[in-house]
């Protein structure tokens, strides 16, 4: 069918506004967002959605309408651990906890801000719209998505047990691409991505006796370096894999050899089969490497694992077909898949139903046209051209909702 929307108002245009200024200002860490889910529950119960808190911190808000369709949308909730430079008037002063109880900043530096302020704006408009259309649109503002773990809870809180289960679920995410324009990718759409804490054990002793010590932080530099070449020499080069080491910590004193070290790394690859193999890898260049030194074994500690995120093919070319006719022909592009990566396609492989992801660009035509290079999602720095950004992420969100439930209940032989 083809998706006509209303167009975005100075009333919608304002509202929005302010929406994303509060959400960007007051931030809370993955599976921490206490005060934001009040928000959000608040917000939707005032528009007559049917509302619970499912995971922790996650809300979902039911908008029931006659027979027909049942389609879902996620918006993610979390913020990060960045200390705000943007410079805004409403930048992010907030704080927040880390799980090994660091006080750090916290800022929307993702972009979940404008995912929410689109999310509950889509609802906003369905629930004011109900007589233009027919069926039933599951809401899940998930949280954690940052740690990987804000998905799986709400699964294992009972999500498709409390609300209907949908025949698609969308998401989206801003990106620093060109306000207007989409991204999508057909199947594979984002990486699956694991991460370690590794701990080297060693023997401590004074710096001037290293005959004494079993050195684990010249043991984990040389981990480091040779697990460098799993990917140049153990992955196939038509194969995709990155693997990062991220953090490199030991000692206290430059005079010390200390009893432990540790690092952490991350692997994202596209095929399960590369996936296995570089963790495989992985784990045996670890270990072969702290037995050549006479070392214990070391300690791996999975810290979080990102599924794969795969877009339906069909359901895919349909929306790709549905946003042109909304957006223009030249503003969605197909795309390959990116090595990012997302716990949202669990929610719809826990019970079997197609996916589909994409990302919106978050800046406009004069802000890319200033400057070679724009700030990124994860940088202190990123500040998407709010009114551009969220009106297209708006009219994405409505287009892939109603291209499911815009037909009115009449036509589907129900009542409104």
């Amino acid at each position: 069918m083809t998706v006509t929307l209303p167009p975005t108002d100075a009333t919608t245009t304002l509202a929005m506004q302010e929406l994303y200024r509060y959400l960007h200002a007051h931030p809370e860490l993955s599976m921490q967002e206490t005060e934001t889910s009040a928000f959000l529950t608040r917000r939707l119960d005032e528009l007559g959605l049917e509302t619970f808190a499912c995971g922790g911190t996650g809300v979902v808000g039911v908008l029931r309408n006659g027979v027909g369709p049942v389609v879902a949308y996620r918006a993610d909730t979390d913020g990060l651990p960045i200390e705000e430079e943007t410079g805004l008037d409403f930048a992010s002063v907030a704080r927040g906890t880390l799980a090994n109880g660091t006080d750090v900043p916290a800022m929307h530096g993702c972009g979940h801000d404008t995912h929410m302020t689109v999310a509950l704006t889509a609802a906003e408009h369905l629930a004011t719209t109900r007589s233009a259309r027919a069926g039933t649109v599951v809401f899940i503002f998930q949280p954690g998505e940052e740690t990987g773990a804000g998905a799986i809870a709400m699964l294992t809180d009972g999500l498709w047990d409390r609300a209907p289960r949908p025949e698609i679920v969308y998401g989206q995410h801003v990106w620093p691409g060109l306000a207007g324009t989409i991204d999508i990718s057909s199947g594979v759409a984002m990486a699956m991505a694991d991460s370690w804490k590794v701990t080297v054990h060693g023997r401590q002793a004074h710096g001037s006796q290293p005959d004494q010590s079993i050195d684990p932080i010249v043991l984990g530099a040389h981990m480091v370096v040779r697990l460098q070449t799993v990917v140049s020499r153990e992955v196939h080069p038509m194969q995709a894999a990155v693997l990062t080491v991220g953090t490199f910590h030991g000692g206290l004193k430059e005079n010390i050899i200390p009893a432990t070290a540790e690092f952490t790394l991350n692997v994202r690859t596209f095929d399960s089969d590369v996936r296995t193999r570089v963790l495989d890898s992985a784990r045996r260049i670890i270990g072969a490497e702290a037995q050549a030194s006479g070392a214990p074994e070391p300690t791996i500690e999975v810290l979080s694992t990102f599924p794969r995120c795969y877009n339906d093919p069909a359901s895919t070319a349909q929306l790709i077909t549905e946003l042109r006719g909304t957006l223009g022909a030249n503003a969605v592009l197909d795309v390959p898949p990116v090595m990012g990566s997302e716990d949202f396609g669990l929610l719809a492989e826990a019970i079997g139903v197609p996916s589909v992801y994409w990302m919106f660009g978050g800046y406009s035509r004069d802000t890319l046209d200033a400057s070679d290079t724009v700030a990124g999602n994860h940088s202190p720095h990123f500040a998407p051209d709010s009114e551009p950004a969220l009106a297209a992420g708006l009219t994405a969100a409505l287009t892939a909702i109603l291209s499911r439930v815009g037909a009115p209940a009449s036509s589907l032989g129900g009542t409104a």
